[in-house]
């Protein structure tokens, strides 16, 4: 098949994000079945590829998309993808369009305008960021990325989706040998509880952590964190990348404690794939994605349990090791294998072309 991806989100490399990573590994992973493979999406007017296809689209104007072939693929950015997408279709004459989070419903709708079968990849749960009512699409095929996911659409809209969880390159991309020096935080926003990262590491001096931006971060945003890094010089601040072995290949234990209902929460398995444990907040996919390697805890809990749960898997040695093996295991299941996903996929993509719009 030829298949379209099509996301409102700015891509790889402009932003890095769960959403980004898991989209390029799905599409060279179709890419290596024999499918041909196209991304659109959104773009930013920051670094190399924002100053190129800004001037791209400059001269072919703003309905339409700068192209670069640097992923293994073809990727169409534009300042507004859903107005781009009938040019970038004429194109990639795709035979389904694989619609990724933000702005979906006013994604799909331009795809069911120009006849083109759909298939939505339920990514998230912010239902306010569709873009439009994801009922008026009618009957669509749907992949959610957790159970959590699946149940949130199910209930809201009456759809039936099918559960494929992150593909993860794991072996290839994350696993690694760790010197287990820091607690590893990606991603400081508000949204994934930055707050509580950072009262953790005032309220332990004496262990190393290691923030990871990913995230644009608003001025607002910058400006609390760069004010308080100064009086925690226990936190080390790196900016995004795109080699997770060199993050991973540092770290002991894995921090994740969203606020906002993550639908799942790819850095969690990244992580598991080197052993690695996990503290998280126990809302959205996060349990699903935890499993039994790591901690669950309330994100509006006192911060006393969060001290607790980190100084007991920094300092036991035993207890470390225990879940250490347990995020080992449970990275290794078969949900997570492209070997198992393969035809699910296959499945999902027929049952998008059959359900062709008229």
């Amino acid at each position: 098949m030829r298949i379209l991806f099509a996301t409102c989100q700015p891509y790889l490399p402009q932003m890095v994000g769960g959403l980004q990573s898991s989209a390029h590994e799905l599409a060279l992973a179709l890419k290596s079945e024999g499918h041909e493979i196209g991304m659109l999406t959104a773009l930013m007017q920051t670094g190399y590829v924002g100053k190129r296809g800004r001037l791209i689209n400059k001269i072919i104007g703003k309905r339409k998309a700068a192209r670069d072939n640097k992923l293994g693929y073809p990727v169409w950015r534009a300042w507004f993808p859903a107005e781009s997408l009938a040019w970038t279709a004429r194109k990639f004459r795709p035979n389904v369009i694989i619609v990724l989070a933000r702005l979906p419903v006013q994604v799909a709708r331009e795809a069911q305008k120009l006849s083109i079968p759909v298939l939505m990849m339920l990514q998230d749960v912010e239902f306010k960021d569709h873009g439009g009512d994801f009922a008026t699409l009618g009957i669509v095929p749907c992949v959610a990325n957790s159970a959590f996911t699946a149940q949130r659409y199910r209930a809201a809209f009456g759809v039936e989706p099918v559960i494929i969880q992150p593909l993860i390159n794991g072996q290839a991309k994350y696993a690694t040998a760790t010197t287990r020096e820091n607690v590893t935080f990606i991603n400081p926003h508000p949204f994934k509880g930055v707050t509580v990262a950072l009262e953790l590491a005032r309220q332990c001096p004496d262990i190393p952590f290691s923030f990871i931006e990913t995230w644009p971060l608003s001025p607002e945003d910058r400006a609390m964190l760069n004010s308080q890094l100064p009086h925690l010089p226990n936190i080390k601040l790196l900016p995004q990348t795109l080699d997770m072995k060199s993050v991973y290949g540092r770290c002991k234990i894995l921090l994740a404690p969203s606020i906002w209902e993550e639908a799942y929460g790819r850095v969690v398995s990244e992580a598991q794939f080197s052993g690695i444990p996990v503290i998280a907040s126990d809302r959205g996919g996060l349990p699903e994605a935890v499993g039994p390697g790591g901690i669950m805890l309330n994100p509006d809990s006192a911060i006393e349990h969060w001290v607790n749960a980190v100084r007991r898997l920094w300092n036991d040695p035993y207890y470390y090791n225990e879940l250490s093996a347990e995020a080992y295991a449970y990275a290794a299941r078969p949900e997570l294998q492209w070997s198992y996903q393969a035809a699910l996929w296959q499945e999902v993509l027929q049952l998008a072309v059959q359900n062709k719009p008229s």
